[in-house]
Parts: C-alpha cells; sequence; structure tokens
C-alpha cells in the first residue's frame, strides 16, 4: 500500500511540476517570440526518456484518451469565442479548405511521402492523410499571439477552417487504414462516400441541436454560478462523446455546440467563457506534454532527410497549392491567399491523428509518427514563429485588440438586448483626449456611472475622464470591441510608432471630396459628395469586414471600424500600396532587376 501511495503522489507531482513550469516558461517564450506550443511540447520532450526528466512513457492509448478529451474541450472554447459574424462570412471559403483543401493537401504530401520513404502508396496517402489538416489549438493561440491582429475576412477564415477541417483528416486516415489492413475485397467507394456522409452530416446536426440543448438547459436550471461552466463542459462532452459513438464528428459535433450556444445571451456567460478559456489552457499545455513525453527523440531523425523534405513540402508545395485551388471562388486577393497558406498551422492534431495506425499495428506506424511529429515542429518553428512579421510583410495586420484585462463584464437578465461591462481608462486613451459630454461613443451606447477615487462622479458636471477612471456602460454587443479601443492605450511598435493601418482615420460619413482637399487626391469616377462608408461598400459589395481595403488615389482605403454594415471609421493610406507593403516592394525590385538591360 505505501508503495502504491509513493507512486500516486509521485505521479502527481512530477505532473503539477509540469504544468506549473510550462506556465512559468510561458514569459520566456513571449519575450523571444517562440511559439507557446513549442515550448509544451519542448518541456514533455525534456521529462521523456530521452531528456533530463528520463521519465519512460509510451502509452499511445492513454495518449490517444487524453488527446481526444484536450482537442475537444479547445474546440468547444474555440465555438464559443466564434462570433457569428465570422463564422457567417468565413463558413464557405473555410468549409472548402476544411474538405477540398485537406484532400488536396493529403494527395500531394502523399505523393511526396512515397517518394521520399519509398512506401507503398497507400502507406503515403495515409501519412498525407495524417499531417493535413490544420490544428484548432495552434490556430487560436498563435494568431492571436502578443496582440498580433490580422484582417478579419482572413483570421475568420483560419480559425473557421481549424474548427472544421479535422472531420476530413480522421476520415481519410481512418479510410486509408481501413484500406491498408483490408484482408478481403478491396472497401468501395460508396462505403467511404457513406463513412464522409456520416461524419460530416451527422457531426453538423449534433452539433447543432447539442448546442441548442445546452442552450435551453443552462436558461433553464436554477444552480450555483460556478456550476453552470461545469454543466456546460460535461454536456460538451456528453455531444461530443455521443456522436464519436455513432460514427459521426464528435470534433464538428462539439465545435458547433459551442457556436451556438457563445453567440446566444445565456445564463453566467460571463463565468462559463473564463472558466473554459483557462480549461483550454490547461488543456493544450496537458496535450502537448503528454505528446511530447511519447516522442523518442533518439529515434524521432531515424530517417531525417525524408522527414524534413516532407515537412517543407507540406509548408513550400501542398499547402500553398490547396489554398489556391481551394479559394479559387472566393473574394480573396492574391496577399490574403498568401497568408492562409502561410499559417497552415500544424500542432497536436496530426500527432494525435499519426497515434491511430500505431494503435492499429500497421506495419511502418512508428514512421508515420515520427513523420507527424517532424512536420509538427517544422510548422511550430517555420510558420509560428513568422506569422506576425508575414501578416507585417503582406500588410494584413490591424491594430491589436485592448487587452481584455481593461474591461470587466456584469451579467444581466437574458431579455436584455445590450451588455453592461466596466472599463479602466487607460493614460492616453482616446477618451482622455475629448471633453466627456463630446465623446464618441457608439449607438445606443449609455454610461451609467464614473467612478474616481472610489465615489461616484456626477455626470452632468463632469468636465474631463482621467487616467484609472471607471467607466461602467450599457452598450449592444458589436460595440464592446469599440469601447475597449475608446478607454484603452493605443498599442505602439517597438520604435514607438503607433501600429495600425494607414496614415489618416476619417468617420465613415466623411465626403470624399474632404479627402480630395486634403490630400490632393484625383477624384476618378467619384462623386465628391459621395460618402466613404457608400463608396466602400459599394466598391467591396456584400459583407464588409474589418481589414477590407479598396484602391483609391494612389493609395488606399482601410475599413477600421464597423457599425454591423455600416463603416464607422476608415483609414486613408496615401503612399502607393507598392512602396508601403514590403512583399509589393520586392516584387517591384524584382520586376525591375529583371527588365534591367544588361551591362
Amino acid at each position: 500500500m505505501e508503495a502504491i501511495n509513493q507512486l500516486v503522489f509521485q505521479l502527481i507531482f512530477v505532473g503539477a511540476l509540469l504544468v506549473a513550469a510550462s506556465i512559468l516558461l510561458v514569459m520566456i517564450s513571449s519575450r523571444i517570440g517562440a511559439p507557446l506550443l513549442l515550448v509544451f511540447l519542448g518541456i514533455g520532450m525534456l521529462a521523456g526518456e530521452d531528456g533530463i526528466g528520463g521519465i519512460p512513457f509510451s502509452d499511445f492509448r492513454l495518449t490517444y484518451l487524453v488527446g481526444s478529451v484536450a482537442l475537444a474541450i479547445i474546440l468547444f472554447d474555440g465555438g464559443l469565442r466564434t462570433p457569428r459574424s465570422a463564422f457567417r462570412i468565413a463558413l464557405a471559403p473555410a468549409a472548402s479548405l476544411a474538405t477540398v483543401g485537406v484532400l488536396v493537401t493529403a494527395v500531394i504530401a502523399g505523393v511526396i511521402a512515397c517518394w521520399a520513404l519509398q512506401v507503398g502508396w497507400l502507406t503515403g496517402l495515409l501519412i498525407g492523410a495524417t499531417i493535413a489538416s490544420t490544428d484548432a489549438a495552434a490556430v487560436f493561440l498563435l494568431l492571436h499571439a502578443r496582440g498580433t491582429e490580422i484582417a478579419k475576412r482572413v483570421s475568420a477564415t483560419l480559425e473557421v477552417e481549424s474548427g472544421m477541417n479535422d472531420p476530413m483528416a480522421i476520415f481519410l486516415t481512418i479510410a486509408c487504414i481501413e484500406w491498408v489492413t483490408a484482408t478481403q475485397a478491396p472497401i468501395s467507394p460508396l462505403h467511404i462516400a457513406g463513412i464522409f456522409a456520416m461524419q460530416m452530416l451527422g457531426g453538423t446536426a449534433i452539433g447543432i441541436g447539442g448546442g441548442f440543448g445546452l442552450l435551453w438547459l443552462i436558461n433553464r436550471v436554477e444552480i450555483a454560478a460556478g456550476l453552470y461552466p461545469i454543466l456546460a463542459a460535461a454536456a460538451a462532452l456528453t455531444v461530443f462523446a455521443g456522436a464519436q459513438l455513432i460514427d459521426a464528428s464528435g470534433f464538428l459535433a462539439i465545435y458547433l455546440t459551442g457556436l451556438v450556444l457563445g453567440n446566444n445571451r445565456h445564463r453566467a456567460q460571463q463565468v462559463i467563457s473564463r472558466f473554459h478559456d483557462g480549461l483550454a489552457w490547461l488543456s493544450q499545455i496537458t496535450m502537448f506534454l503528454l505528446l511530447g513525453l511519447l516522442v523518442t527523440p533518439s529515434a524521432l531523425f531515424a530517417d531525417w532527410r525524408a522527414e524534413i523534405a516532407i515537412a517543407l513540402a507540406l509548408i513550400f508545395v501542398a499547402r500553398p497549392a490547396a489554398v489556391f485551388l481551394a479559394l479559387a471562388p472566393f473574394r480573396f486577393d492574391l496577399r490574403e491567399r498568401s497568408f492562409i497558406a502561410w499559417v497552415g498551422l500544424r500542432g497536436a492534431v496530426p500527432i494525435f491523428l499519426a497515434s491511430i495506425p500505431v494503435m492499429a499495428g500497421i506495419p511502418d506506424g512508428m514512421t508515420i509518427f515520427n513523420v507527424a511529429f517532424v512536420v509538427v515542429i517544422a510548422s511550430l518553428l517555420l510558420q509560428g514563429w513568422t506569422i506576425a512579421p508575414a501578416a507585417r510583410f503582406l500588410g494584413l495586420e490591424l491594430p491589436p485588440a485592448p487587452e481584455q484585462t481593461a474591461r470587466q463584464g456584469i451579467d444581466l437578465p437574458l431579455s436584455t438586448d445590450r451588455e453592461a461591462a466596466s472599463w479602466r481608462v487607460a493614460p492616453g486613451s482616446p477618451a482622455l483626449a475629448t471633453p466627456f459630454r463630446d465623446l464618441n461613443l457608439p449607438r445606443r451606447t449609455r454610461v451609467i456611472a464614473v467612478i474616481r477615487d472610489g465615489a461616484v462622479q456626477q455626470r452632468d458636471m463632469l468636465d474631463r475622464l482621467q487616467a484609472d477612471d471607471y467607466v461602467i456602460a450599457l452598450a449592444a454587443p458589436q460595440h464592446v470591441i469599440a469601447l475597449d479601443r475608446i478607454f484603452s492605450a493605443p498599442s505602439t511598435a517597438p520604435g514607438g510608432k503607433r501600429r495600425g493601418m494607414g496614415d489618416f482615420l476619417f468617420n465613415g460619413d466623411v465626403p470624399l471630396g474632404r479627402l480630395h482637399d486634403l490630400y490632393a487626391i484625383p477624384l476618378r469616377d467619384v462623386q465628391p459628395e459621395e460618402t466613404i462608408d457608400a463608396y466602400m461598400r459599394r466598391r467591396l459589395g456584400g459583407t464588409v469586414e474589418v481589414g477590407d481595403h479598396v484602391p483609391f488615389g494612389t493609395g488606399e482605403l482601410i475599413v477600421y471600424a464597423l457599425d454591423k454594415d455600416r463603416i464607422l471609421r476608415a483609414a486613408l493610406a496615401i503612399e502607393p500600396a507598392e512602396d508601403r507593403l514590403p512583399v509589393l516592394r520586392l516584387l517591384r525590385r524584382l520586376l525591375a532587376g529583371r527588365r534591367a538591360p544588361d551591362a
């Protein structure tokens, strides 16, 4: 009995120590710009049998179980945080990337794997299937790391794709395993199509139904506030496991469950959101630590040339080809497609899928697992480390969103169509530059109280806000981010320059004739009285999102802030795009060099 107790407490001690060390190392990794997931993975490898910890661990089944639960929780949290507007604009392109894109990636990567490893085409296709999908944990975390914000249409497409493409990758992996292990007649294409339809349609139906069922349950039961997030987690995992039990996609189902719940008002909204934010972090840390423990570095690079060749081909050939093909019918320019192609982040999912062939007893199972692990490391090193520079290089970076710690949410009755929150006014915020009565607040926003030094101020007697004042306000949900920017300090780049897009900001109701008068911008085929809002919506057509841009003179106008479909503010970039954007400057120099006469 004493020996059992010793073992139990040793496991608790080691597990807690690894998690705590991972969290503390986040501060170091953020300073050097290292992807956090790579840090978690590295700690697991250091603690493993080839590392300084020397912990022997080779339980693929336990890793698969923990990884399934962790990935489900991460997807549920991702769904909770995906706004309906982002899902709406990104659904079609993300669905194309999650199906056509994954298939094309798997086929190209599989062909390269056949050549590099000298294996059969079925084994090569199985390798391609395991590494074909992007990873929700990596995308959700790294896409917004260190305050980086990307044009909304692009970031929404990447996030929704990562939440939707797991079913396709799992389907391809399982189909390839069935083909490889088939001892009788080959599996019919009709059978494979039936599996795919059940995965996608079943996961969609169960996810949407489960989401509305969970929403109804939370709004009907009266329990302690701390129990609501536990109820949400338990119900979401029930949806996930139930879908898996009937051969539907539990991963798609739980993502859609979170999406439905997160986009409808419900009880304990703030408590549930914060609880699942922490739970998702814990899931990511646990999953990557276990995967790091599982790998044996000494055996990882047995075929290192082939493994690195597959990883580089996936990043530079397969993913770009799949993205440009899958997004061909949609309104994305070259810069946006290039960024989506580059941010094909691989994380836990390829390693998680590569453990299935090992458990199924496939002869080349460990080779497949090692390839997947090398692909993940290469993706985190090359792509994860360069997201922000790539966004700046391609001109897709937005001003970073203010830190959420500046805002504290307040739960209101479900019948209320507005949200209540408090903000601490930061030094240097736009709110300090304007008299209180002249603050440019979004429509239907009402300041309830201003608290200064612990005392409530009389609003009609208040001249200006001061730094560290607390403002309590009611606002429509879509205006909360705009208030974050009003009460928070502007973000700055390392050199002190304000980070953002364009040179000047204008309200959407400003006529174009004013821009002509101020900056001598020629108005070709434009009426001077037409407003910036009307002009941009006319040129863009359809849905407008923050970060969308249209040419204007030699520069361009960029959507900066929206009120539903109305452009509240736009950024004017006077400098020509080929001078302002690094990628276009580089292309211009290359073309100029190619046209230069011989000396």
